[in-house]
C-alpha cells in the first residue's frame, strides 16, 4: 500500500487494535483518540458499542450497520456514531480513514514487536 500518511503521523505510535491487516497510528489526547488507519485486508467488524465517534474516510470503502441502518461510505464522506449505538460493518482492503474517539483509553499503545 502507498504511504497514505505523511511523516508526522506514520512518527506517532502504532496503535494496538485486534483486527487482521490494520496499521493504525494513534494521537493521543486527555480526553480524546485519533486514529489514522488503513487496511490492507477485508475485515467483519461484529456488533459492540463504545463512546461517541466520528470518522473521515481517506481511501476505500466501509460499510456501516448504525442502530440498524445499514450505509457504505467512500473518500470524502464522513460518519458519525452516537455514544452507546451499537454497530457493525465491513472494511474492505485498501480502506483509509481518520477516526476520533471521545475518549481517552479505547486503543494503547502497540508495543514493539507485536
Amino acid at each position: 500500500m502507498s504511504e497514505l500518511f505523511p511523516d508526522p503521523v506514520r512518527n506517532l505510535p502504532q496503535a494496538d487494535i485486534p483486527l487482521k491487516g490494520i496499521t493504525a497510528y494513534l494521537s493521543q489526547a486527555d480526553s480524546h483518540q485519533i486514529i489514522f488507519m488503513q487496511f490492507d485486508e477485508d475485515v467483519e467488524l461484529p456488533e459492540h458499542s463504545h463512546e461517541s465517534q466520528w470518522g473521515v474516510v481517506l481511501e476505500g470503502r466501509i460499510e456501516l450497520v448504525i442502530d440498524g441502518i445499514k450505509r457504505s461510505y467512500v473518500k470524502g464522506d464522513r460518519y458519525f456514531i452516537p455514544q452507546g449505538v451499537p454497530h457493525s460493518g465491513r472494511i474492505y482492503a485498501g480502506y483509509a480513514d481518520m477516526t476520533f474517539f471521545d475518549q481517552p483509553d479505547r486503543y494503547k499503545i502497540r508495543e514493539p514487536n507485536e
